[in-house]
């Protein structure tokens, strides 16, 4: 009975998380159109005006609908990608890969060094990443249940997010990176820079910070300057100083490079004692389905994309 009651009241505190849910499972037979009009209201509360969008988050679903160019499948794919990428910047900023397989079961751990990162190429997150830092004590049965529920996963479907639609999925193993043990960093953790760029310029940096915090990451975002925007979009702005990079520079510049030509494209990048790594390509940062507070910054990242000409 307290079960019934906890799931009751769960509904009752939810109901539009609940319908998203349903709404996930019909996916496959509504309309993509259809499907992220009723999505989005359920999500954002409001309507989706896709005839003239005006938000970061309007525009985003428009771009998933009508700005489908068959390169993005290659720039999305975490194998793929690197050559890509290494065309356009240089090899020496690719992570390297140690391999790369169809299935979980086709993974030769024996090969593999003592520290590694595996993760699936068609996206997903953190959900579709297993980090080894020691192989003698990895789990390899939880890694296989872990990265097998990923490949089962399809962005597509679930989101909308065209460019993955075509992507094959597969695992790959990456060189595991970390930074120098420090007080303030007693684990090596790297931190990812986030750059949000419209038609190559990057106009914002994405910094996460206290990932394993007992209070959860935070999220400040910053201008070219290292100007710190006003709002929160995606969990809280740290309290703690947050200090300009020493590449950021270089950063900026590598990002404004890998987004040439695209409306909207999220370029993650990592530094990592003082050498800097491509990390991936995103088109569609939380699928346009995150809140600004204030609001009107969702507003200011939408002046920000022009939309192309439709592609559909």
């Amino acid at each position: 009975m307290n079960k019934i009651r906890k799931l009751i009241y769960y509904i009752c505190q939810k109901p539009n998380l609940i319908g998203i849910v349903i709404l996930s499972r019909l996916a496959p037979i509504i309309p993509d159109r259809i499907y992220l009009k009723w999505r989005f209201k359920l999500r954002m509360g409001y309507k989706l005006n896709l005839d003239n969008p005006q938000t970061f988050s309007e525009k985003l679903q428009w771009l998933k609908l009508y700005n489908r160019k068959p390169e993005y499948t290659q720039m999305v794919d975490k194998y793929a990608a690197k050559e890509y990428v290494a065309k356009l910047i240089g090899e020496e900023y690719i992570i390297p890969t140690l391999g790369v397989w169809d299935s979980f079961d086709d993974i030769d751990f024996d090969k593999l060094p003592n520290q590694f990162v595996l993760k699936t190429t068609h996206g997903g997150g953190n959900t579709g990443v297993v980090i080894c830092k020691d192989k003698s004590t990895l789990d390899i049965k939880l890694a296989k249940i872990k990265l097998e529920k990923s490949l089962k996963s399809d962005i597509y479907k679930t989101l909308k997010e065209w460019p993955y639609k075509n992507v094959k999925k597969r695992i790959i193993a990456e060189t595991y990176l970390s930074e120098e043990i420090t007080p303030e960093n007693p684990t090596g953790d790297i931190i990812d820079y986030k750059f949000f760029c419209f038609n190559g310029e990057a106009k914002a940096v994405l910094i996460a910070t206290e990932r394993h915090s007992t209070t959860g990451v935070c999220f400040d975002y910053f201008d070219k300057d290292f100007n710190h925007y006003p709002f929160e979009q995606g969990g809280p702005n740290s309290k703690k100083e947050i200090k300009k990079p020493e590449y950021l520079e270089n950063m900026w510049e590598i990002a404004n490079k890998l987004s040439k030509g695209i409306p909207h494209v999220r370029v993650d990048l990592y530094c990592i004692r003082g050498h800097i790594y491509f990390g991936e390509l995103t088109f569609f940062d939380s699928s346009g389905f995150e809140k600004f507070n204030p609001n009107e910054w969702n507003y200011k990242f939408g002046e920000w994309i022009t939309l192309p000409e439709k592609t559909e």
